[in-house]
């Protein structure tokens, strides 16, 4: 969904984990990987092993963008 370079990201992005992100968009897990196939969420960062975690500016433009779709903005 994303494609900018690493640099391009502030150095004090929080890293949320999985937990968080559904806390955050009030979305399952399920869903939320349903919707990154379907190119409509951020994609997760591998941040090594099995673990995972999205930049919580993505998560924040995400809602913002969902919010102007359901306002018809």
């Amino acid at each position: 969904m994303n494609t900018k370079a690493a640099n391009d990201y502030p150095q004090d992005d929080p890293i949320l984990r999985m937990r968080d992100v559904e806390k955050s968009v009030g979305l399952k897990k399920p869903t939320i990987y349903k919707l990154i196939k379907q190119s409509q969420f951020p994609s997760p960062i591998n941040l090594g092993g099995r673990a995972s975690g999205w930049l919580l500016s993505e998560i924040n433009q995400w809602k913002a963008e969902r919010i102007a779709i359901s306002r018809g903005q």
